[in-house]
């Protein structure tokens, strides 16, 4: 049995980033809801981004996007994060909503487009660069709705060729995360749809090219803690998108659909030393007809209790079990764990960092939503679509 006191010392040491824009307006295909308070400018999210960090302790870096996040002083914006006890986290760049990425941006067929994605990529590396921040992350829309329309395997050679020029142009300390999703937008072919496709293009890259699993991109059914398992083992998992789907790329709250297997996650990540090796762990979540600031710490406590579960797998006794074949002896280590209340524990290890063990509570007596919701009035808010 791990002894309390080691599982606490993971909890504090456990860091989980937010994203710039969860903090904005987001919704359905069909209707953005806005909300009183929602930040207009970058500047503002990091300060929703400061009151998350402020009441669990767990949220210290932001992840920006560009160009939702464009700002005319990086460096500034930097300073701006640590003056709110924040840094800059992972960088994720933009080639999905540009008219001429209609038929893809790195793998498009026109060398034009290709080359304007590229532009956007690296800059992207150049923001990092301004910002200190570590890892740059991508994500690409590319594909093909109709049999025929493309050339595949072209496709991937594009896609190659692109990602080669941005893994060159990094820096020694900097990693390029890829991720990867079944589907949408495209219907017939995806250009990066599997961890599979992922791991095979940082594999030629090189070990600061790594992949990301984003949490809501696989089909029903998929063993996600098999891939976590994989890519840990084979030092190749670079980060986490978490999030939850009930259909598909929903991105709900973390741990909302499904909390047994955000659990059967984490203990994988524990299990294979993820907690200590470099894999960044990640939120991406839009709030539609939810309080962001508060959803958002709920999905970060949402992370620290299947995080705190995982650690309590009495890991001696469920390999004793799975030696000596005991199926339901190793099944219910794993259940006890799971079925144990957390919440006590991690209210403890709150208030032993000068914390409140209730950080929900503690926002919502803080005033935050009612001051932003006085004072952010007028200009545009921040948030994609209408």
């Amino acid at each position: 049995m791990t002894e309390p006191a080691t599982v606490k010392a993971a909890l504090t040491s456990q860091s989980i980033e937010t994203p710039s824009w969860a903090y904005g307006n987001s919704g359905t295909r069909f209707k953005v809801f806005a909300r009183p308070g929602v930040p207009r400018i970058p500047q503002e999210k990091l300060d929703d981004a400061a009151k998350v960090h402020e009441f669990t302790g767990a949220a210290p870096t932001v992840a920006l996007h560009i160009p939702w996040d464009t700002v005319d002083d990086y460096a500034a914006l930097a300073a701006h994060a640590r003056d709110r006890g924040l840094t800059l986290g992972t960088v994720n760049a933009n080639t999905f909503q540009d008219d001429d990425f209609r038929l893809g941006s790195v793998c498009h067929p026109d060398p034009a487009v290709r080359r304007k994605a590229l532009d956007h990529l690296l800059a992207c590396v150049d923001i990092m660069d301004a910002t200190g921040s570590r890892d740059l992350k991508l994500w690409f829309a590319d594909g093909t709705n109709y049999p025929g329309q493309d050339d595949v395997r072209e496709r991937q050679d594009r896609l190659a060729e692109a990602l080669a020029a941005v893994y060159e142009r990094l820096g020694d300390d900097q990693r390029m995360l890829l991720e990867y999703k079944l589907f949408e937008p495209a219907f017939y072919t995806t250009d990066v749809p599997d961890w599979g496709t992922a791991y095979a293009h940082c594999l030629k890259l090189g070990p600061r090219a790594q992949v990301v699993v984003d949490t809501g991109h696989h089909a029903p059914g998929t063993n996600i803690e098999f891939i976590v398992a994989t890519l840990l083992r084979e030092g190749r998992l670079g980060a986490f998108d978490f999030n939850s789907r009930f259909y598909a790329d929903d991105d709900l709250m973390v741990g909302a659909a499904d909390p047994f297997q955000l659990f059967r996650i984490m203990y994988e990540v524990v299990r294979g030393g993820g907690l200590t090796a470099d894999v960044a762990f990640m939120l991406d979540q839009c709030h539609n007809i939810e309080e962001k600031i508060p959803a958002i710490i709920r999905s970060v406590m949402n992370v620290q209790e299947a995080t705190a579960k995982a650690l309590l797998v009495d890991r001696d006794a469920l390999a004793t079990a799975q030696r000596t074949g005991d199926v339901l002896e190793a099944n219910a280590v794993l259940m006890d764990a799971y079925n144990t209340d957390v919440r006590p524990l991690l209210a403890e290890v709150r208030e032993e960092q000068g914390l409140d063990g209730d950080p929900m509570a503690a926002y919502r007596r803080s005033g935050w939503a009612t001051k932003t919701a006085e004072e952010r009035i007028g200009g545009q808010q921040a948030g994609w679509g209408a």
